[in-house]
């Protein structure tokens, strides 16, 4: 009825790097995040005082993610 992660496909994602080039591409602490399944402590982000008008975006692939005036 279910099937397991062992029979599924592998995905394919639009942006694909080795982890080298991502080590490269990303900072220490998004690769921690993005790469490495980090999280930060709650609260802690400068991110939360950001005000300006835009929309955020990924910083592994430069997709929109949601614009600022949705965020909380």
């Amino acid at each position: 009825m279910f099937g397991s992660a062992a029979e599924a496909p592998a995905e394919s994602f639009p942006v694909s790097h080795t982890e080298e080039e991502w080590r490269r591409t990303l900072s220490p602490e998004q690769f921690r995040v993005l790469r490495q399944h980090g999280t930060e402590r709650a609260g802690s982000s400068p991110l939360n005082q950001e005000k300006r008008q835009g929309t955020f975006v990924c910083a592994g692939c430069g997709e929109k993610l949601f614009p600022s005036d949705t965020k909380f």
